[in-house]
């Protein structure tokens, strides 16, 4: 009575990329983050699947209530579908900004042949070559209407604000489920600390300390998520991770429920 049957689909992107999304009722569980028991529908979506150069893009564990009758099992149901709509979104929206950070390194390079910047747009081409294809014809077709020569890139802004409530944009999901499902909660508490950040701001009682120290949090946060340093994929630093994160999100709700 407590689960329903998940969903596995396969999803050919606009460009012409194998996606495979699963959904999964987990059933009622306890929630670490909040500590309650919860219904949870966890969404996996899986790039270049089938590939040897296959990888998770997506995840993310979406919590209901815990409540346990056929009618509910309904609705959990036409969450799925619901949620495989989602993903099909969030595929789509991931792609559009993977097209223009090619095309945005394809024009760095041209302009400056910087080896760093080319082992880049190869890196992406080897991960994401239908990706690439179009990123590159774009660039032709937009080099045909000009009838000239690819225009540089605008120019980057000296500081890229780094707001804690911004969600991570580039995670890295491990293949091992256990990694995966931390990180996936770490995510999460980043999102969620972002939220009620937000909400201190716009009352004016988040002080200058506080703000500081979640930007510098969530950033390295935000860093180790990237994979760039894949010592951080371990289970300790994971959770050495989320401690902090949690021990600052605390803070931040005490001060939510002050007067």
């Amino acid at each position: 009575m407590c689960q329903v049957v998940g969903l596995n689909q396969n999803y050919n992107s606009a460009s012409g990329t194998l996606y495979h999304i699963q959904i999964e009722d987990r059933g009622p569980i306890l929630d670490r983050v909040s500590e309650r028991e919860v219904r949870r529908l966890n969404v996996i979506v899986c790039a270049n699947y089938g590939e040897p150069n296959a990888r998770i893009v997506h995840g993310r564990d979406h919590d209901f209530p815990d409540v346990r009758s056929h009618e509910y099992n309904r609705f959990i149901g036409g969450k799925v579908q619901e949620l495989a709509a989602e993903a099909r979104g969030i595929i789509e929206e991931k792609e559009q900004r993977q097209v223009f950070r090619i095309k945005t390194l394809i024009r760095d390079y041209y302009h400056t042949k910087d080896e760093a910047t080319k082992k880049e747009f190869e890196e992406a081409n080897a991960l994401y070559p239908f990706l690439f294809s179009r990123a590159w014809m774009e660039l032709k077709q937009e080099r045909a209407r000009a009838g000239e020569e690819l225009a540089p890139p605008p120019p980057r802004p000296a500081v890229v604000p780094r707001e804690a409530e911004l969600e991570p944009v580039d995670v890295l999901y491990p293949l091992d489920a256990e990694l995966r499902e931390r990180v996936i909660e770490i995510e999460r508490i980043i999102i969620e600390l972002g939220h009620d950040l937000m909400q201190l701001k716009a009352r004016g009682t988040a002080d200058d300390i506080l703000m500081q120290t979640c930007r510098k949090l969530v950033g390295r946060a935000k860093d180790s998520l990237s994979g760039r340093e894949s010592s951080e994929f371990t289970v300790r630093r994971l959770e050495m991770m989320r401690n902090s994160l949690m021990t600052t999100w605390k803070q931040v709700k005490s001060r939510l429920l002050q007067k």
